[in-house]
């Protein structure tokens, strides 16, 4: 299991960073750049430093937990730490928003996440499990791009 970690500054641009942070991380990790999973993974990157740096103003911590590359199944955590004690709030949004939908896509998307209090602040995590990943084989998502039907600007 590798485990890095990545320090985020309270700024807007700081998301694009962490998702090219995140991309290079995993070509160690045995999991290829564009398998579904990478492509989930990053969007989750994205939406939940998004929030720490958008909602809470407060630098943060990424971290990832990724499989050796020898491993076929695994889950892959992702983690944001912050030193806002504000919960993570879902918000329910009309079809006109351009915000709102963050935790949501987490929910749809991880295969399981969460938030605790960790000392000041509060950590959101949100996990991935991988399947045996050959050419042939599918993710257990059932191998649908995460970015399907999604638009988002690239930072």
């Amino acid at each position: 299991m590798l485990q890095v970690q990545l320090e985020v500054r309270p700024d807007p641009a700081e998301v694009g960073r962490a998702r090219r942070w995140a991309r290079s991380r995993l070509a160690g990790s045995g999991i290829e750049a564009d398998e579904p999973l990478a492509e989930t993974l990053i969007l989750l990157v994205s939406e939940l430093v998004t929030n720490a740096v958008v909602h809470t103003g407060c630098p943060a911590v990424l971290r990832l937990s990724l499989p050796g590359t020898a491993a076929e199944t695994a889950t892959v955590r992702l983690e944001v730490a912050d030193t806002s004690d504000r919960a993570p709030v879902p918000r329910c949004v009309d079809g006109e928003a351009t915000g709102g939908r963050g935790l949501a896509l987490v929910d749809g998307l991880a295969d399981r996440w969460g938030w605790s209090p960790e000392g000041a602040g509060k950590r959101i995590w949100c996990e991935l499990d991988r399947c045996g990943q050959s050419r042939a084989a599918q993710t257990c998502r059932g191998g649908v791009s995460a970015y399907e039907g999604l638009a988002f600007e690239a930072v």
